[in-house]
């Protein structure tokens, strides 16, 4: 509620009391208004605090703070979200290792990071995938399978982004690793593809025209009362 009300220049807390004390939405005088920009909320978790924790979100509440990304487009209120946190990168080299019922959305989030200029490593699965998609990535290996592998290219540098949807207890092999070697080498993580997407769009919206600083004052002037 208060990031809305930032977003929104409403001060919901304040209403809400007013409402609780006996006055009714009619007392209020509620009207609807345009609200010209975007507003991206991102949580902040301390998983860097504990490397061999497993960095999946559940029902628990581990979140130790959150930051509020606001812009003219939900592609650059995305971007100054993340930044806050852990900055999303511009160019290099995005691994791709999706789940098989998480594959839908796969072609489109390859083939947008693809276009902004990213080199896409993926694994054995996710690359035969794509390929009949007609999407060109390198492939891989997992930890198991031998080396180079994923741990190795994420240590040495070689890759700044990890697009991981979790396989769950359906995968033979834990996948954990790669979360958890993102984490320890800082590099930025993701695991859901819808996430992906709003993350290519951050990418884009960024490289088109930067970010610039205004005041939340300056967000609330431009709505019309």
């Amino acid at each position: 509620m208060p990031l809305v009300s930032k977003v929104c220049a409403i001060a919901m807390a304040r209403l809400a009391t007013e409402m609780m004390m006996g006055k009714t939405l009619k007392d209020l005088k509620p009207k609807k208004v345009a609200i010209p920009h975007f507003g991206v909320k991102e949580a902040v978790f301390p998983f860097n605090m504990f490397p061999e924790v497993d960095p999946l979100l559940g029902p628990e509440m581990r979140s130790t703070g959150e930051v509020l990304g606001i812009a003219s487009s939900f592609g650059l209120a995305y971007w100054k979200a993340e930044e806050a946190i852990t900055p999303l990168p511009t160019k290099g080299t995005v691994l791709i290792t999706v789940s098989e019922t998480d594959r839908s959305l796969l072609p489109e989030v390859a083939k947008q990071f693809k276009d902004l200029g990213f080199k896409i490593l993926t694994t054995a699965g996710t690359h035969a995938y794509l390929k009949t998609h007609a999407i060109e990535s390198q492939a891989i290996l997992k930890e198991h399978e031998g080396r180079p592998n994923i741990t190795d290219a994420i240590k040495n540098r070689e890759i700044q982004l990890v697009i991981n949807t979790p396989a769950g207890k359906l995968s033979k092999y834990d996948d954990s690793y790669i979360r958890k070697s993102a984490i320890k080498y800082r590099v930025p993580y993701i695991t859901t593809l819808t996430a992906a997407l709003a993350a290519a769009k951050g990418i884009a919206a960024y490289k088109q025209g930067g970010t610039q600083v205004r005041s939340i004052q300056s967000y609330h002037a431009d709505i019309a009362r």
